[in-house]
């Protein structure tokens, strides 16, 4: 249930300024989390090599070493850590920025506590339910569980995220999801909105696409997208 305490989740919030940290910090530990602080993107960076956590709450701006990097720098290492990025701004621009590097979710400032821990209880839910079968459309294959997919004799890493999208896709194929569809099978019921989509899409592209003559994530104008191989493309 939702207005059930956590059981122990360890939150890492990475926060530089003081009222914001502590008033997560205070929320998160009545509701059962063990919650650990950084106030700067090096600190962050250091604790995150040397202990596990189960969630992470990063802030977009951090002095030091800005939450971006530290995102960057996680993800390169093959951390999989669910990651809330809290930010100030909400363009488009930070969006594509912060799923690029491998944020999971997005939440702008200023937030209710309550918002914060619902987007977090959803990391973890989708995190848990992964599942251990492959999925493969023409010479795209996607291993949900190491969240890796392969594309010729491209190979890559995906966030938990790009995971949930492109099985989404791909299960569909060579049908079209529309924009709806798809923020409830990324997000759930909470959190994600048509920009966050577009950004998303936008960060898979550049995985699954770019190397490539002929795409696959194909839009739908005004109404979503699809998946198909380039032998169902004819011309287009």
């Amino acid at each position: 249930m939702a207005n059930e305490p956590a059981t122990g989740l360890r939150v890492l919030v990475v926060e530089d300024q003081r009222d914001i940290a502590e008033n997560v910090w205070d929320y998160l530990e009545r509701r059962g989390y063990e919650v650990d602080h950084a106030h700067d993107g090096v600190t962050a960076t250091r604790l995150l090599e040397l202990t596990s956590f189960d969630l992470i709450v990063l802030d977009l701006g951090l002095p030091r070493l800005d939450g971006i990097e530290v995102c960057r720098q996680l993800r390169k290492r093959g951390g999989s850590t669910p990651v809330l990025m809290l930010t100030a701004r909400d363009t488009l621009e930070d969006k594509l920025l912060g799923f690029e590097v491998g944020a999971d979710d997005y939440l702008t400032k200023p937030f209710a506590l309550e918002e914060l821990e619902a987007r977090l209880r959803n990391l973890i839910r989708r995190t848990r339910r992964r599942e251990m079968t492959g999925l493969v459309i023409g010479d795209l294959r996607l291993d949900q569980a190491a969240q890796q997919f392969e594309r010729g004799r491209q190979r890559g890493q995906l966030t938990p995220l790009q995971v949930r999208l492109l099985a989404a896709l791909m299960r569909a194929s060579p049908n079209v999801l529309r924009h709806a569809e798809l923020v409830t099978a990324v997000w759930g019921t909470e959190g994600g909105d048509s920009t966050a989509l577009h950004g998303l899409v936008h960060s898979l592209r550049q995985l699954i696409d770019r190397p490539f003559k002929h795409a696959m994530l194909l839009s739908v104008h005004g109404i979503g997208y699809r998946l198909l191989q380039p032998a169902d493309q004819g011309d287009a």
